[in-house]
């Protein structure tokens, strides 16, 4: 058996995973499960723990090693478990030096490797030929964030931020489009601050142009979720002008109501969301938004709450991705006077439902077109606006196929 990577969580942690794939195999691993775990709520690590014993029972040969961002901030919980022969810090994990030493015997055997990740100050470019099983290429940018959300664990298993030279990024790209990846993502942690920390302040935008204008191979470009409020003017000029630039943003919302937004510590309002928006959809009138959002965060009162639902209309939002609030240990949240969990419960169905009725609005306006579809496998694909597809054929993944759309089941659009 080669090296396995279990990938929770973000995109970043599918770039690291790769990454790790890479590295231990070059480091002669055998019969290695890596499980790069997440820790953005409670029930993300938890998923974890249960996948991690799971694995042992069913391959109890199998040697684990467990990273990321939930071993990072709780690695003494991990190390704990009887089935976790290591636990490896998120600044540790991608390096060639932590794997070669694991497949030394002769090396250190001390069971936790977990470095203070507040002291990291740069980010190493991956440059990596492709993804294992994946027709979409994800291309690291920036780690780390310099926001304290209260209800935010992140920043402490990830440190903060830090950039990826422009130079580095470009040379990524262009190697996956060489390689015949036809869409990339950009992703991170907190992308929209990408450049702060390099020489002349660059903002995202500067680097989404640098891009497409420097790889003429790619096709697409997508960027994954961004903070709205630090969107710059070159970013929405590119979305304005540039085709090869996905019309689709994953907003990160959280939450309708300004009240709310301030014990969030988020850094913008509810107006300046659906002015964004509004702005965006003026310049490029094809965008599709989705957007996280917090469901019975605490204090939250009904007419709050209700101010988080009638947000899917007012920013027009399409693709919804609905987070029950879960108290981190350790978070300003977790402090706060917390909602009856059948409440939330509740509250995160209601959301889910009007999240459910505009992608359904969605999808009926799409009938009728022709949309660019990027085949993730044999029957199934997404548009440029991240929509998945049913398809009525076979094509080979990876390849990007103009189809008429004849319908759709609720949950996606079917082409004819």
């Amino acid at each position: 058996m080669s090296v396995e990577v279990l990938t929770f969580g973000c995109r970043l942690n599918t770039v690291e995973s790769e990454a790790m794939r890479r590295e231990a195999t070059a480091a002669g691993h055998e019969g290695l499960v890596i499980v790069n775990t997440c820790a953005v709520t409670a029930e993300a690590t938890r998923q974890a723990r249960q996948a991690i014993r799971r694995l042992k029972r069913e391959r109890p040969d199998a040697r684990i090693v467990v990273t990321g961002c939930a071993a990072q901030v709780e690695p003494e919980r991990f190390a704990g478990m009887a089935e976790v022969d290591r636990v490896i810090g998120n600044a540790e994990k991608t390096a060639a030096a932590t794997w070669q030493a694991l497949a030394d015997p002769a090396a250190s055997t001390e069971r936790v490797q977990v470095a203070d990740i507040m002291a990291v100050r740069e980010t190493a470019p991956h440059l990596l030929d492709g993804f294992e099983g994946r027709t979409r290429a994800f291309v690291q940018v920036q780690n780390g964030c310099d926001h304290r959300c209260t209800f935010c664990i992140i920043p402490y298993g990830r440190g903060n931020s830090r950039s990826v030279p422009m130079g580095a990024v470009v040379d990524q790209v262009a190697r996956l489009a060489d390689n015949g990846y036809a869409e990339v993502v950009l992703t991170g942690v907190d992308i929209t601050s990408w450049g702060a920390d390099l020489p002349g302040t660059p903002r995202l935008g500067t680097l989404v142009k640098a891009v497409l204008r420097h790889v003429p191979a790619l096709r697409r470009l997508r960027i994954s979720s961004i903070d709205s409020v630090e969107a710059d003017d070159d970013l929405l000029e590119a979305l304005a002008d540039e085709e090869r630039l996905m019309p689709h943003l994953h907003l990160s919302l959280q939450a309708g109501d300004d009240l709310i937004l301030k014990r969030m510590k988020r850094r913008h309002l509810r107006d300046d969301a659906i002015r964004f928006c509004a702005s965006v959809r003026a310049r490029r009138p094809d965008v599709v938004f989705g957007a996280d959002i917090i469901a019975g965060f605490p204090t939250e009162t009904e007419a709050m709450f209700e101010r988080s639902l009638d947000l899917v209309e007012a920013c027009g939002l399409t693709h919804l991705h609905v987070f029950p609030f879960s108290p981190r240990p350790g978070t300003p949240a977790a402090k706060m006077p917390q909602l009856a969990r059948d409440v939330i419960k509740d509250r995160a169905r209601r959301l889910r439902e009007v999240g459910e009725a505009a992608l359904e609005r969605h999808l009926a306006a799409q009938v009728g077109l022709r949309r660019s579809v990027l085949v993730e496998t044999e029957s199934l694909g997404r548009t440029e606006g991240f929509t998945p597809v049913r398809l009525n054929a076979p094509f080979e993944p990876g390849v990007i196929v103009d189809l008429p759309i004849a319908g759709h089941d609720g949950r996606m659009l079917l082409a004819a």
